[in-house]
């Protein structure tokens, strides 16, 4: 099929310019998070940096940076100990926007502040929907909703704290591809495509939410035709497209080389891209072993978030993965999601810029 876009799918950088305009105050800028870099009407402008290039806080983003978040809490911590050089570095994790991960048989009460939180920024907020019955096919991440109904009300109240506020969010990490692998931990198939396919309708009703599914990574369902029908079974064509590289360290070129193909394939739907920790790629030869992809050794921060990507089909890199939090229980890491500052300081350590 050709690169057609339906025209109802308006493309996530005209969408956030418009809502950034509207949210904007016309003289001077509203206040960014903490550690934005600046003041009202000093926030670094749009377009400063190149791709692959660190940027300043907020410089080429449109994203809700958490003033709460570990990674703030830890540069506090650094700065009061005295380690300022530590602090500084944290900050590269701090000052960026890092997508939002509700957990819990709730998710109300952690879309509600985030929402809240870049409402006052005026800024965009980007989550992650992960509650899948049989999530994680039972390893490191594993839980998720009881079944379908309590997924079903899980997923209703997520769009339903979303309200009318500009909103990016990615459906469900690794549910498709271990479809694709034929894992459903005990699950069905069925079952699972279905609540795929209703949650992109419902997060959809909400009238500035964008809707990626995860479509896992290019090293993990190495040949893309291999995903076309499992996301559409999935219900991708009727969300804004498909996310890749979600908490893995594929580089952008590979990346975006893959997503390339796999868009052709589904009629030229726009995708994402994690460059949370992939500044370094991914962790190669024996060393990485078959969990290269958990908490691998010597990895970077990669490109800030973004929308101008220099690329037309990737509408945004985003930090879906928060850096620093665990990928479980692997290479002397604490459980999955778990802060781990540790990491979190070589993560900084190593990024460019």
């Amino acid at each position: 099929m050709s690169g057609h876009r339906s025209s109802s799918r308006t493309p996530l950088l005209l969408t956030l310019t418009a809502a950034l305009t509207a949210a904007l105050p016309a003289a001077g800028c509203s206040p960014g998070g903490a550690g934005a870099g600046g003041t009202a009407g000093e926030r670094p402008s749009v377009a400063s940096a190149g791709r692959g290039e660190a940027a300043a806080p907020y410089a080429d983003s449109p994203f809700w940076v958490d003033p709460r978040s570990d990674a703030v809490r830890q540069a506090a911590e650094y700065e009061a100990a005295g380690r300022t050089e530590d602090a500084r570095l944290m900050r590269r994790i701090a000052d960026r926007p890092a997508a939002v991960w509700p957990a819990g048989d709730d998710p109300v009460p952690d879309v509600t502040e985030a929402v809240r939180g870049a409402a006052r920024d005026g800024r965009t907020v980007v989550l992650v929907a992960y509650d899948i019955p049989h999530r994680d096919c039972g390893q490191y991440s594993a839980g998720g909703a009881a079944d379908a109904d309590a997924y079903r009300a899980w997923i209703d109240a997520f769009a339903g704290a979303l309200g009318t506020a500009p909103a990016v969010v990615v459906l469900e990490p690794d549910a498709v591809p271990h479809l694709v692998e034929g894992c459903a931990a005990g699950g069905s198939a069925e079952e699972r495509y279905a609540l795929l396919s209703e949650a992109v309708d419902r997060l959809k009703r909400q009238p500035r939410t964008k809707v990626y599914l995860d479509a896992g990574n290019p090293a993990w369902i190495k040949d893309p035709a291999k995903l076309v029908e499992p996301l559409r079974r999935a219900g991708v064509e009727r969300a804004d497209g498909f996310a890749l590289n979600v908490s893995n360290f594929q580089t952008n070129d590979v990346v975006e080389e893959f997503g390339a193909r796999l868009s052709d394939l589904l009629g030229g739907l726009h995708f994402t891209v994690d460059t949370s920790r992939n500044g370094l790629g991914p962790l190669a030869g024996a060393e990485a072993g078959e969990e290269s992809w958990c908490n691998p050794p010597g990895r970077a921060l990669g490109t800030p978030p973004t929308v101008r990507t220099g690329n037309r089909l990737v509408d945004a890199y985003l930090w879906i993965k928060r850096p620093g939090e665990s990928d479980g229980t692997c290479r002397g890491g604490p459980a999955a999601g778990t802060w781990w500052p540790e990491y979190a300081l070589g993560l900084a350590r190593r990024a460019a810029g």
